[in-house]
């Protein structure tokens, strides 16, 4: 389920001339039937305010897919910005982005763990790269429009409040950061991200991509039914790493080895 779908022209304009907000919240009550604390509104206000400057380039199409909240089926996973298109070969990529309004996190000698304020206090989370990839991740080993359809998903994690410090982009997390590039705050990293994105999408595809992602046949690939397979037979390799979820901190597990080297 796609809670907001639109192409670049038509997400811009409801930027400019709407509260964008109020767009996505209405969609997502007609969607869910539920609504949404107030928090996740100003971050939706905020946040897609920054992935707009991001797109506002001549060179990204008019007509690539924009997506907000598409929610992973048999998941509670909800990615916030998926971004489809075709690459200069004519192959089709989605560009999956986890946003986070963070602006201090601390570092953990636990694997892809962070220290953040969330909520009333500070907890433990996950690197927001090790988010969007294994957002990534799920959509690969589940969705079949993904792994038979010829559609490569393309995870990052963009923080647009928070400043380069040595901790958040601290090499003990590369084996995430690796997979998924990590954008912070200001102008160059937004330029940064926005040569990510035209890196992988050069042409429009019309929302023909979310489509197939909201439609995908959901039952697992044969790469990760061996990966279960390994794991069902006990290969030491393999561990079981849970995932948080600043929606939901009672989601589901991905497959993972040993740091920094992630099943996927």
């Amino acid at each position: 389920m796609i809670v907001y779908e639109a192409d670049k022209r038509q997400f811009l304009n409801h930027i400019d001339f709407d509260d964008i907000e109020e767009v996505i919240l209405t969609r997502f009550v007609a969607a869910t039937g539920r609504r949404v604390n107030s928090s996740e509104i100003r971050s939706w206000r905020e946040s897609l305010g920054y992935i707009a400057r991001v797109l506002r380039d001549d060179e990204i199409p008019d007509q690539i897919g924009v997506a907000v909240e598409l929610h992973i089926p048999q998941s509670s996973k909800r990615i916030d910005v998926t971004l489809t298109g075709r690459d200069s070969t004519g192959s089709k990529n989605a560009i999956v982005i986890e946003i986070k309004l963070w602006e201090k996190a601390v570092s953990t000698d636990k694997d892809g763990i962070v220290v953040t304020y969330l909520g009333k206090g500070l907890r433990e989370v996950v690197h927001p790269s090790y988010q969007a990839w294994s957002y990534a991740s799920l959509l690969e080993g589940f969705n079949e429009a993904v792994y038979n359809g010829g559609i490569a998903i393309k995870p990052c994690a963009f923080l647009h409040n928070y400043a380069r410090d040595g901790v958040i982009d601290n090499p003990y997390y590369s084996g995430y950061t690796e997979k998924a590039p990590l954008f912070l705050k200001g102008a160059k990293e937004q330029e940064h991200l926005r040569n990510f994105i035209k890196q992988h999408v050069k042409y429009g595809d019309s929302k023909e991509v979310l489509y197939e992602l909201a439609n995908g046949r959901i039952r697992p690939s044969k790469a990760l039914a061996d990966a279960l397979k390994g794991l069902l037979t006990a290969q030491p390799e393999f561990v079981l790493f849970r995932l948080e979820d600043r929606a939901q901190p009672d989601a589901g597990c991905v497959l993972q080895r040993d740091r920094g080297a992630p099943v996927g």
